[in-house]
C-alpha cells in the first residue's frame, strides 16, 4: 500500500513538473534544428522567422544546422531530444513526405515520431518552358507533350529534388513519359533552360519570378493550389484543368513526440504572429516564400497534411525509381 502511495505521489509530482514547465515556457533559448546546410533557402527561412519568434517569446531562437543524409541526421537529432519545447525541427516536404517513400527502410516515422506544431509557409513552384516553346499555357503544353513527349526533355536540380518530383508528378498526371535530365543544383538547370537545351522545368518561385521577368523563360502554370501575389496573372494548374494538383516546397515546425499541448499552443501562436508581421511577409516574398492561410496553421491540420503528403508522393517516387535502402 505504501509503495503504491509513493508511486502515485511520484507520478503526481511529474505531472505537476510538466505543467509548471509549460506555464513558464520559454524560460531559456530555443534551438531550431534546420536539417539542411547554412545559406540555403530553408536556412534563410529559419533565420527570418526565428528572429521574430524570439522577440515575441522573449527568448532567443538559435538556428542549428544539422546536415546529412537528405535531412535524416537533423530529424533524428530532434526525435531523440527531450519533448520540452526547447528543440524544434524545421520540417519540410522532403523530411516529412519524400523520405518516407525514398527509403525502403524507414529511419523514422514522419507521423508518429513527432508532435505537429504548425505549417507556416509555402514556396510555390512554376512550370516554366524555354522561351521559344510552342505553348503558351498548360492546355497547349499538355497537347504538345502528348504529341512530342518522347522527343522532349525536362531538367531538375537533381534526382529526388522538389524540382524533379514536381515535374515527375505532373508528367504522371498528364500520362506521358519524358526524358529527365538531372543537374547538380538549380543554377545549371536554369542556364540550360535559358539556353534552350532543355524544354521545361518546374522551378521554385524565388528564382522563377526573376527568369520570367527577364523573359528568359515562359511561365505556363503555377503549381500551387492558389495564385500568388508574386505572379498574380499566372493561372494555377488546377484552374487550367488538372484537378487537385498542388506542389509546393512547404515548411513546418515539429516537436518531439509527447510535447505538452500548452507548449505546442505557445509555439503555434508565436509562429502565426510572426507570419502576420508585415516585415516578415515582405522578406519572405523577396525569396519567393509565402505564408499559408491562417486556417491551415493549426497542429491538427498539419498532422492530417503530413499523412496526405506522404500518400501523394509515394507513387511518383516509386515510378521515378528513386527508392534506396
Amino acid at each position: 500500500m505504501r509503495q503504491c502511495l509513493v508511486l502515485l505521489v511520484a507520478a503526481g509530482a511529474a505531472v505537476c513538473s510538466v505543467a509548471a514547465e509549460a506555464q513558464s515556457y520559454p524560460a531559456r533559448s530555443i534551438t531550431m534544428v534546420v536539417p539542411y546546410a547554412a545559406g540555403g533557402v530553408f536556412d534563410t527561412i529559419a533565420r527570418i522567422i526565428g528572429a521574430r519568434m524570439g522577440e515575441l517569446l522573449g527568448q532567443s531562437v538559435v538556428v542549428e544546422n544539422v546536415t546529412g543524409a537528405g535531412g535524416i541526421i537533423g530529424v533524428q537529432r530532434v526525435i531523440h531530444a527531450k519533448p520540452d519545447g526547447y528543440t524544434v525541427l524545421l520540417g519540410t516536404v522532403g523530411t516529412h513526405a519524400y523520405n518516407q517513400s525514398i527509403y525502403r527502410k524507414h529511419r523514422y516515422d514522419a507521423v508518429s515520431d513527432f508532435t505537429p506544431v504548425t505549417l507556416f509557409s509555402d514556396q510555390p513552384m512554376v512550370l516554366e518552358g524555354r522561351k521559344d516553346l510552342p505553348a503558351n499555357n498548360l492546355t497547349e503544353f499538355i497537347a504538345l507533350l502528348k504529341q512530342n513527349g518522347t522527343k522532349m526533355q525536362y531538367g531538375s536540380a537533381g534526382v529526388g529534388s522538389t524540382t524533379h518530383l514536381a515535374c515527375a508528378l505532373l508528367n504522371a498526371r498528364i500520362g506521358v513519359e519524358v526524358t529527365h535530365v538531372p543537374y547538380r543544383g538549380g543554377g545549371p538547370v536554369a542556364n540550360d533552360l535559358i539556353g534552350g537545351r532543355i524544354d521545361y522545368m518546374c522551378g521554385n518561385m524565388g528564382s522563377s519570378v526573376l527568369r520570367v521577368a527577364a523573359k528568359q523563360s515562359k511561365p505556363l502554370a503555377l503549381l500551387s493550389r492558389e495564385r500568388t501575389p508574386l505572379m498574380p496573372e499566372l493561372a494555377t494548374a488546377q484552374e487550367q484543368g488538372i484537378d487537385d494538383y498542388d506542389v509546393v516546397t512547404w515548411t513546418a515546425f515539429f516537436l518531439p513526440k509527447g510535447a505538452p499541448k500548452d507548449i505546442v499552443v505557445k509555439l503555434n501562436e508565436a509562429t502565426s504572429a510572426a507570419m502576420d508581421t508585415p516585415a516578415i511577409r515582405a522578406r519572405f516574398n523577396d525569396i519567393g516564400v509565402v505564408g499559408v492561410a491562417p486556417q491551415r496553421r493549426g497542429p491538427e491540420y498539419l498532422a492530417k497534411y503530413v499523412v496526405e503528403e506522404i500518400a501523394r508522393w509515394e507513387r511518383p517516387i516509386k515510378d521515378a525509381g528513386l527508392q534506396a535502402d
